[in-house]
């Protein structure tokens, strides 16, 4: 499996425009203080294709005039920012504090600390808190990454976790073996990126330890299947079958070549991954659904991240949550993700799955993985999970 890795984010024509202004401005003026307060807003208020930008922008070039000592406040102001505000904020940081440190000053590090450990804070201005600090002080990394090993910015807790795995490594390297799988379980219940995940659970796995990766993930094992039905010509994609119409899991329907029923299945793969081939048989120009009840202890908001070859709709209760209509474009962990709400008690997930008719050998997986967690990547898990 292989982690995502996003393209540039819309609008990266005007950060770097935006990053260009407030660089010459920071180089050629004298630091001062400003209104930071009334700035930032400005710089929050920018918008999609244009809207706000050259108030914006002259917020932007006031701003890194900035002194030093405001730079906590800038990176409080981002607690209110949006995708595209954010990163001109943050150009706009590096800036003073480039000018700063060139100039022979000092950055707030108290402040920038404080910023550091409110977590409330918006977690792109804890992260750049954090490289001020080390910019400044590499000795406050040993002092400071411990208690990032549950952060709730994921930038963050990975530099936890890789101090943590770090610190473990040493005590096995100090033939220290129940502490090092202890260790290694603390830095593999928090770690959420897929290579520290692996590396933990490899040594662990070593150490002669039972790892559930699939647990730590929340990827739904057990399932339902039914399929296939008619997908010729991509025609069965918008179309509701059987199961979309009905909650009865004992009903069968017409399908793609007779009567089609609901089978069971349960994955044995670590990641999740529900191979459609291999369950139903393999089918071209089809339809497949997959169903699972989830038994929740209480109202909540969660996502629905899933993994999929191809075309694929996710309901919920039956509320859609997501749909994607692509066809083997890749397949990778939280490829796509759908917000929902669980209530109280039973819940019914139902996917849909499509296959095309591409005949090129890359073109012949059937197979989808789904997890259930919250915002942070952290699992939620069905009361009724058992071994």
């Amino acid at each position: 499996m292989k982690l995502h890795s996003g393209l540039f984010p819309p609008g990266r024509a005007w950060i770097v425009l935006a990053a260009t202004l407030v660089l010459l401005v920071a180089h050629s003026t004298v630091p001062a203080a400003v209104d930071v307060p009334a700035l930032v807003r400005s710089v929050n208020a920018v918008g999609p294709k244009g809207g706000g930008h050259p108030a914006a922008i002259a917020a932007l070039r006031q701003l890194s005039q900035a002194d030093a000592v405001q730079i906590p406040e800038i990176l409080a102001g981002m607690d209110g920012a949006n995708r595209l505000s954010a990163n001109w904020l943050r150009a706009a940081v590096e800036a003073i504090a480039q000018r700063e440190l060139e100039r022979g000053g000092r950055l707030p590090q108290p402040e920038l600390e404080a910023i550091l450990a409110d977590t409330t804070h918006f977690p792109a201005a804890r992260s750049l808190a954090y490289d001020l600090i080390l910019r400044v002080d590499p000795a406050a990394k040993s002092r400071l990454v411990p208690s990032l090993l549950q952060d709730p910015s994921m930038e963050l807790r990975r530099d936890g976790v890789a101090f943590a795995l770090a610190e473990a490594q040493k005590l096995l390297d100090g033939q220290q073996r129940a502490q090092a799988i202890d260790a290694y379980r603390r830095a593999l219940s928090a770690a959420r990126d897929l290579d520290q995940i692996e590396a933990a659970a490899k040594r662990l796995r070593e150490l002669g330890q039972t790892v559930d990766v699939a647990t730590h993930f929340g990827f739904l094992m057990r399932w339902q299947l039914i399929g296939p039905f008619e997908n010729t010509k991509d025609s069965g994609y918008d179309v509701a079958y059987g199961p979309e119409r009905d909650a009865d899991p004992a009903a069968e329907y017409s399908g793609k070549s007779g009567v089609v029923k609901w089978i069971d299945h349960t994955t044995q793969d670590q990641y999740g991954l529900v191979d459609l081939n291999a369950a139903l048989g393999k089918h071209k120009g089809a339809i497949a659904y997959a169903r699972a009840e989830f038994l929740a202890d209480e109202s909540r908001d969660v996502e629905f991240r899933v993994g999929c070859i191809s075309g694929h709709k996710i309901w919920l209760n039956g509320e859609l949550v997501t749909a994607n209509h692509v066809y083997h474009t890749g397949m990778y962990i939280d490829q796509y993700a759908g917000h929902g709400r669980l209530k109280s008690g039973k819940n019914v997930i139902l996917l849909k799955i499509a296959q095309n008719e591409q005949t090129d050998a890359w073109a012949q997986d059937w197979k989808f993985q789904l997890r259930v967690c919250d915002q942070y990547g952290t699992a939620i898990l069905s009361q009724d999970r058992g071994p």
